[in-house]
């Protein structure tokens, strides 16, 4: 293997260009797919029957299709919807985010709904006792509480996000894996083993910088229970 191919600028540029574009997509999903499950768990939790039951096919639709189908079908759907889905950046970008942060929200759902449960149910008692409705007592008492005793998870779900955006490259998305393929093209067949070998590196130091994080949240969290 010929790492260096580092030296040169082109390379640097291309990769960290595929590298940001996967850590937008990584961070903008999980923003999204948290912002789409706290309702849905919320909605999983309550007594209206309706509501319940849409969170629940929500969440068994989207965790019983394949996540490369769903890439699939937002990325051929949006472009009759949105004009700016041709552009072979912000297009994909668009598309991934959009897809990863609708799918996610199935598995963002799952772990809010136990990190709600997790708080005791005397803290909703002491909501309304102080004249907070539902919503007022999750938004106030329960989940602060709950968000705390998800972060290690929620990190987690983050770890495992990050490493299946590497799947937008089937999209021809212009990703981290995406830009090693495209340089590898360009330098020749036979640097393709190291450009696949930087970006398992890259992931692999990323992943366990995480990984690492959540174990030292966990034994926090556990303090401070």
């Amino acid at each position: 293997m010929d790492f260096s191919l580092l030296q040169h600028t082109d390379v640097i540029e291309a990769l960290s260009k595929g590298l940001g574009f996967t850590l937008t997509v990584a961070v903008l999903s999980m923003i999204g797919g948290i912002l789409i499950g706290t309702p849905l768990a919320m909605m999983r939790l309550s007594s209206h029957r309706v509501a319940s039951q849409f969170a629940k096919l929500y969440v068994d639709c989207f965790r019983g299709i394949p996540l490369i189908q769903v890439i699939f079908i937002f990325y051929f759907l949006l472009p009759k919807v949105f004009d700016f889905q041709t552009d072979t950046y912000y297009g994909p970008l668009f598309s991934s985010v959009l897809t990863f942060a609708i799918f996610e929200a199935a598995f963002f759902a799952e772990i809010v709904r136990s990190g709600i449960q997790s708080v005791p149910k005397g803290q909703v008692a002491a909501g309304y006792a102080i004249g907070f409705n539902y919503a007022q007592s999750m938004r106030y008492v329960v989940l602060p509480q709950a968000f705390r005793n998800m972060i290690p998870v929620l990190l987690t779900q983050t770890i495992i996000l990050f490493q299946d955006v590497s799947l937008v490259y089937v999209i021809s998305a212009p990703d981290f894996l995406g830009s090693a393929d495209t340089l590898a093209n360009t330098y020749g067949p036979e640097t393709k083993a190291t450009f696949y070998m930087i970006v398992a590196i890259v992931y692999f130091s990323i992943s366990f910088f995480l990984s690492r994080l959540v174990k030292k949240l966990q034994e926090r969290v556990a303090i401070i229970r």
